[in-house]
């Protein structure tokens, strides 16, 4: 696969607790919860890493705030669970390279959560930037960044929209799962066209209309792989997105829903907004490409350190 990080984010704060407080534990999301015990939350990320980082014996704080909403095909999920391994990490000075945490991230959802999940978006989270991302039947993952002059103009031909419809993405993850079989020929095709994409971007001399073009076989044969990958909803949206000049897109993440990514010449953008923007819930997301991983932003005992 071909993929990126983008500059929306997850921010978590980790804090050990003084023993004045009642509670234990404090997990602060679009919930509060003060518990006793790992066991009483109700946050199952939450509680599955506490209890396989062995927590049980401390008394902590967790916040989390997001610039985009949950299941919604951008990896939140994932980044959450990225982001909070990260910092429990750091919190006890202990630290992962990005390929440990991302390997970690996956072992927590697939194994502890049990979800039906995959593996890129915890392994973009850990590296960020943009990269070709191969995966193995034996379990190793390659990560390779992707160094071209053209991510500037790629980045300039590309939208976002939120379409204002969430899902649970496992449940979209196995619809697929069970017609792989049945849809060998179109997952053999999306995996060329990983390669196309790699070679082109390597090219100075074409014209970047064909990354359009990609995006929008990429996404009848992603469609073709569930009937509940899009809807009519989805569909119109991307009707009217093309009338009005898009070359190509795809709903981001499983499907069903979310964000959708769109492929526009820059002076065709003001037309494609007009034409999405009476539609109810969508919403238009400016973004740009991120370099740079789940990181440490801010470490308060070494900030009091340098202050004293």
């Amino acid at each position: 696969m071909i993929g990126t990080t983008i500059n929306q984010y997850c921010y978590i704060s980790c804090r050990y607790l003084p023993p004045i407080f009642d509670h234990n534990y404090r997990i602060v999301y679009s919930q509060t919860e003060s518990t006793q015990a790992i066991e009483d939350i109700k946050h199952p990320v939450v509680k599955a890493v506490l209890n396989y980082l062995d927590f049980q014996n401390d008394r902590l704080e967790i916040h989390h705030d997001a610039d985009l909403p949950a299941r919604a095909g951008l990896g939140s999920s994932s980044a959450f669970t990225v982001g909070l391994l990260n910092a429990l990490l750091h919190l006890r000075k202990d630290s992962f390279e990005p390929m440990e945490l991302a390997k970690l991230a996956i072992h927590i959802e697939q194994n502890q959560l049990q979800e039906i999940v995959g593996f890129q978006d915890q392994t973009l989270t850990a590296h960020g930037g943009f990269n070709r991302i191969d995966f193995f039947p034996d379990g190793a993952i390659d990560v390779a960044p992707v160094f071209s002059s053209r991510l500037t103009e790629l980045q300039d031909h590309l939208m976002l929209f939120y379409t204002g419809y969430t899902r649970f993405a496992s449940d979209v993850a196995k619809s697929k799962v069970v017609n792989f079989k049945k849809n060998a020929s179109r997952l053999h095709r999306l995996r060329e066209m990983v390669d196309e994409a790699s070679e082109k971007l390597q090219d100075r001399t074409s014209n970047i209309i064909w990354f359009g073009e990609l995006l929008d076989e990429a996404w009848e044969l992603k469609k073709g792989l569930s009937d509940k990958i899009s809807n009519d909803a989805i569909d119109q949206i991307y009707s009217r997105a093309k009338n009005a000049g898009a070359i190509g897109g795809k709903i981001l993440g499983a499907g069903g829903g979310g964000f959708m990514l769109l492929f526009v010449p820059p002076e065709l953008q003001p037309h494609v907004k007009q034409a999405l923007s009476n539609i109810p819930k969508l919403c238009h997301i400016p973004f740009e490409f991120e370099d740079h991983g789940s990181h440490l932003l801010f470490d308060r005992e070494r900030e009091l350190a340098l202050q004293i």
